[in-house]
């Protein structure tokens, strides 16, 4: 088949399918409509319409590919993993919101080969897809309360859109596998290394300093919460455990104590490099699929190194992204929103990076 029997087969079924759309709780309507180009790329259009007759907001990280993972995509129903990245940032204030007015669409295109795997011929299947509980809503909530608040699920919100299909042929030339694996994300550099710790992005020797000094502190509060946790079970979690991940189960305890295990492995044993060129105002940021490579950002600078959002937190948060360690993602930022969702949903807890931060930093301390 052609090329451009290919785009015709595709494009068709797009147009047959049409432009996917749902309503949300929050009367925001998203449509996406996914298109096929002719180098080979694929685009999708999401368009987000407040259909209320009021100024609504919308958490603007979830209306950008580069700041968070904001598509579902299947291959003949397998899920296609997100190759993105994945940041540690602090909790959301109300400038990170983006105002729609009465009746106001934003629309924006991203191109989603380079972060989702197309290279394989089948029917995908994308639709647009975000949960968080800072969704619509921005509160500023003081963390020692929200003990006291006893939030549900439907607390935390969803916009999703239906799903559009289109078929893909796949990419017509295979790929070096190593020169694949090896291709980094943003910044870059030539690799220098102190002590089996390799740094990129031009580190300058005051910030090799301070990574190596931050990862000797994610080092120490690793080691306790693998003690705490070896200490306890599920049975008598204790108020530390209860108060980031939840009720304990068997299962879930048993996922959290080996999620700091392989945190633990990955600092003492695991080549980790750090990059110094993101200028972006976050935290760090890594490749879940790109072990054991960690980019950091702004606040990584300003932050403490131990305590709450720590230098030695934002290693134990971004080392338990990777795939090959933890596998965690960002359901929810911030110490308010970790304990609304301990408190809500366990299960989601126990997949939370924060949570994770908050209970190897355990401040205020608790046994």
């Amino acid at each position: 088949m052609t090329t451009t029997q290919n785009l015709s087969r595709m494009t068709l079924l797009a147009a047959f399918l049409g432009s996917a759309s749902a309503m949300a709780g929050n009367s925001i309507q998203v449509n996406v409509d996914v298109q096929p180009m002719e180098n080979g790329n694929v685009s999708a259009t999401v368009h987000f319409t407040n259909t209320t007759n009021k100024t609504q907001k919308i958490l603007g990280w979830y209306t950008n590919l580069e700041e968070e993972h904001i598509f579902h995509i299947t291959r003949d129903g397998e899920e296609v993993e997100f190759q993105g990245p994945h940041y540690k940032r602090p909790a959301p204030q109300d400038s990170d919101y983006i105002k729609l007015k009465a009746g106001e669409t934003l629309s924006k295109t991203f191109e989603l080969t380079s972060y989702y795997d197309f290279s394989q011929p089948g029917n995908y299947e994308v639709s647009y897809s975000v949960r968080s509980l800072s969704l619509f809503n921005h509160t500023l909530v003081d963390p020692r309360s929200v003990v006291s608040v006893a939030p549900t699920k439907s607390s935390t919100s969803m916009l999703q859109s239906s799903t559009q299909s289109i078929w893909f042929d796949g990419m017509p030339m295979v790929f070096d596998k190593q020169s694949t694996s090896a291709k980094g994300g943003k910044g870059g550099g030539s690799e220098d290394c102190v002590g089996g710790t390799c740094f990129t992005g031009r580190c300058d020797n005051a910030q090799k300093s301070d990574i190596l000094s931050a990862l000797n502190a994610a080092d120490q509060i690793t080691n306790d919460s693998v003690a705490y946790l070896s200490s306890h079970s599920a049975n008598t979690s204790g108020t530390r455990y209860n108060t980031w991940f939840g009720a304990s189960t068997s299962s879930r305890y048993s996922t959290i104590t080996a999620n700091f295990n392989a945190i633990n492995d990955a600092i003492d044993n695991k080549p980790l490099t750090f990059d110094c060129s993101c200028k972006q105002s976050y935290f760090a940021y890594v490749y879940p699929n790109q072990p054991y490579k960690v980019y950091l950002c702004k606040a990584f600078w300003s932050a403490n190194e131990l305590g709450t959002d720590s230098r030695a937190g934002t290693i134990v948060h971004e080392l338990s992204h990777f795939n090959a360690v933890a596998g965690t993602d960002d359901i929810v930022y911030g110490q308010a929103g970790a304990k609304n969702l301990a408190i809500s949903d366990p299960a989601q807890a126990i997949q939370n990076a924060d949570s994770h931060e908050y209970f190897a930093e355990n401040t205020p301390y608790q046994n």
